[in-house]
């Protein structure tokens, strides 16, 4: 075991096969294959807290036979017991797990109420860490912007997201930065929380490449049922451009979405600098996800498939682990957090927007940032479909 690694406490809601902290901090503990090579973990998890322990849990297992300190809270996590932080990083997956939903169907998670416990052990310390916080900030904005306000306080880099900005794109296409872009397409499945997120940031991930930087979100609009193709109807861009991810979707079932999905969801979003996009969640479809775009510096519609890997070792995750790793050994967040804030505060308004029935102003979403010079997205050999599929 290298002394000189860096050292990193988990936290984490459930840790139980094929969750997301299976996905990241088991890559962590045992290694991965990055760029067709396999990769010793350039960090060492020394300490584990679970918010809760199922009857399926991995973690105690993991944890002997890594000698991985299992903690009873988040204090003892980041501190060893002892009196003062005592890591050099945090990885909070606050995904999975039995906990509530609210109203409007937003799941629970405690990723705030953890966040907030890693932060008070910085503050009686003096110091502060580079913390990852796996998939959107919060469920609630104000709670969101918080934890990115208090980072830039404490002075931590902060990363958060989805693996999908990171994974695989075929063709591997990347906007030049300063690309005027007038609309955007993102087309994904599953349900309108978990996977909208996905799908929010895969979109996020490329429009904000567009000339003049992103500048946020002016209003946000959730339609679903037959309102979907009503919407697209009249939006003839968006149909042009459904159609082209579509045509990235080799596994796509045959015929019309119009005809085989029973419940599509669209997430209609307006920018603040004009740029129009429509995100379509097509369960029962597609099984991937592909964005388009069309404007004045493209010179015709720009489309790729985002390939995921659809089950074990889902090696998507593979390329978000090695940034993980890259921000806890260099100290600095590979792509900004704003990207995350932002999605996390479309979905935010979109699920308000579903649960009202009306489209909702985001005057709040002005949230300004630039890209980062490169997309960082995985251009090294894809694997196999799956060693194992779901």
């Amino acid at each position: 075991m290298d002394s000189q690694q860096k050292t990193v406490a988990a936290i984490i809601t459930e840790y139980r096969r094929n969750s997301h902290a299976d996905v990241i901090v088991g890559r962590l503990l045992e290694g991965y294959e990055y760029n067709g090579l396999r990769r010793t973990p350039q960090v060492r998890v020394v300490s584990m807290f679970t918010h809760q322990v199922p009857e399926n849990d991995m973690s105690r297992a993991l944890a002997a036979a890594h000698g991985v300190r299992v903690c009873a809270d988040v204090r003892e996590a980041l501190t060893l017991g002892g009196p003062q932080l005592a890591v050099d990083g945090v990885v909070l997956i606050g995904e999975h797990g039995d906990y509530p939903e609210n109203e409007k169907g937003q799941k629970l998670y405690p990723r705030w109420e953890l966040y907030r416990q890693i932060v008070e052990v910085f503050r009686t310390s003096g110091r502060a860490v580079p913390v990852y916080c796996d998939k959107h900030l919060s469920v609630d904005w104000e709670q969101a912007k918080w934890m990115v306000d208090v980072a830039r306080e404490l002075g931590f880099p902060l990363l958060a997201g989805s693996s999908l900005p990171v994974s695989w794109r075929r063709p591997p296409l990347e906007l030049e930065r300063g690309t005027e872009l007038a609309q955007a397409v993102v087309t994904f499945y599953g349900p309108k929380e978990a996977y909208g997120f996905h799908a929010l940031e895969a979109l996020q991930c490329m429009v904000e490449r567009r000339r003049g930087g992103e500048t946020g979100i002016a209003a946000v609009e959730c339609i679903e049922g037959r309102r979907v193709w009503e919407w697209t109807e009249a939006h003839s861009w968006a149909g042009r451009l459904l159609d082209q991810c579509l045509e990235r979707c080799p596994e796509r079932q045959p015929g019309s979405p119009r005809e085989t999905v029973r419940e599509p969801l669209l997430f209609v979003l307006e920018y603040r600098s004009g740029l129009a996009a429509a995100v379509y969640l097509l369960d029962g479809h597609i099984q991937t996800t592909a964005f388009a775009a069309a404007g004045p510096g493209l010179p015709g519609v720009a489309s790729t498939e985002i390939w995921l890997q659809p089950g074990r070792p889902f090696s998507h995750f593979s390329s978000l682990t090695y940034y993980i790793e890259q921000m806890m050994v260099t100290g600095r967040s590979p792509y900004p957090v704003e990207r995350t804030l932002l999605t996390t505060g479309a979905l935010a308004a979109l699920m308000d927007s579903a649960y009202r029935k009306t489209r909702m102003e985001t005057p709040h979403l002005d949230v300004a940032y630039q890209a980062p010079a490169e997309s960082l997205f995985n251009r090294g050999p894809i694997p196999p479909m799956a060693a194992e599929r779901l």
